[in-house]
């Protein structure tokens, strides 16, 4: 019971419960998630996977199909929206004939352009998107999905603390029942419980990361649990982070709202302006000359902010972000399989590390506290004669 209060109270409450600074108890990973996510990002997503390769297995070729499939049925739609938010009057009077002519072309020249877009960008993606910042930034603001990858990838190794706890506290209470028969003073069980609980953690923590390399003995090979479990712990890691973090989605918004956005944007608005020549063609002088050179320049700008509007709307598709993220999961999770125990076990490790004193001494407490509810239910003893 101890030892299960102890895991809780790692992971919860998510948030400060009580009187800050002192009067309350906040989770130790939520306390401090950005640290948490810090070390974890640095020790094993930045050994498995770069940007550009991250891009690559996403494939932008299938990314720019999906987009072209996305907008294609509605290119009519979207150029009278543009058309008639500034030029309603204009468009308007347009002849049918001229109208059609304009979808025409924007069809025909959609697919150059986003082709066009994806050579842009492909060779500035690493200097575009910061990985390690958007993975970081993610854990931190989601406490939730945080905790998620450290109880998911740490589900045996918790449950066997939980488990251990009753057998160790076997064994280390038999010394105690001894020393409770000859010595019955009501301080004696706190103080064994005390030493128990810290003991029972301590053994716990060692045996699930120690020893790191597999090491014989008597013929039997010995290793720490977590790391027995390697591959499964990548798989699931790495799912967790291609579908919750690594998303085509995930990935546009950050370029489009990070550190470098106003490139990102930049670039987008730059193409989809060569459009909008493009697409006016013979047309264009009549255009500036009716709508004059101001109107026409913030025509192409229209389009470009819709452009970068609609590229966040159009990737926001589960399956689509799905199928992409099953690509990603294969590299990453190959990769993580294959990485040394000494830098795989920092995926788990600095749960514990961080605050392993904590986490011990929690373990501690509780069992001075057990052992004080020992003393006064159980034997009905008073700590202090009345």
């Amino acid at each position: 019971m101890t030892n299960w209060l102890a895991i809780k109270l790692t992971f919860y409450p998510i948030e400060f419960r009580g009187i800050k600074p002192f009067l309350g108890w906040q989770g130790i990973i939520p306390s401090k998630a950005r640290k948490m996510a810090e070390i974890s990002v640095d020790s094993t997503l930045s050994r498995i996977g770069s940007v550009s390769e991250i891009v690559e297995q996403i494939d932008p070729s299938v990314i720019t199909a999906h987009i072209l499939n996305t907008l294609e049925p509605r290119v009519e739609e979207l150029v009278d929206e543009i058309m008639l938010k500034r030029h309603q009057t204009l468009w308007q009077n347009l002849p049918n004939q001229v109208k059609n002519l304009i979808y025409t072309r924007v069809k025909n020249q959609l697919p150059t352009i986003m082709q066009n877009l994806a050579d842009d960008i492909g060779p500035k993606i690493e200097s575009l998107f910061d990985l390690k910042g958007m993975v970081i930034d993610r854990l931190e603001n989601d406490k939730t999905l945080l905790n998620q990858i450290f109880l998911e990838c740490g589900e045996s190794e918790f449950n066997f603390i939980i488990k251990s706890g009753l057998w160790f506290g076997f064994l280390f209470g038999l010394p105690q029942v001894v020393l409770w028969y000859y010595f019955p003073n009501p301080f004696v069980l706190p103080i064994c419980g005390f030493l128990v609980g810290w003991a029972t953690n301590w053994v716990a923590l060692n045996m699930i990361f120690r020893p790191v390399n597999p090491k014989k003995l008597l013929g039997i090979t010995f290793q720490g649990l977590f790391l027995k479990r390697q591959a499964e712990v990548s798989n699931s890691f790495c799912k967790i982070i291609t579908e919750e973090i690594l998303t085509v989605n995930n990935i546009v918004l950050a370029m489009l709202t990070g550190p470098e956005s106003s490139r990102t944007r930049h670039i987008i608005q730059r193409n989809f302006e060569i459009l909008v020549d493009e697409t006016m063609g013979i047309i264009k002088p009549f255009t500036q000359i009716v709508i004059g050179p101001k109107s026409f320049a913030e025509l192409k700008s229209d389009t470009g902010m819709k452009a970068i509007d609609l590229s966040t709307k159009t990737l926001n598709d589960p399956i689509f972000n799905q199928e992409r993220a099953e690509a990603v999961h294969s590299l990453m999770f190959e990769r993580m399989k294959e990485l040394p125990p000494e830098d795989f076990q920092e995926l788990l490790r600095p749960c514990f590390q961080e605050d392993e004193i904590k986490l011990i001494a929690i373990g501690g407490v509780l069992g001075a506290l057990a052992g004080a509810a020992q003393v006064a239910f159980v034997f009905g003893h008073a700590f202090f004669p009345v």
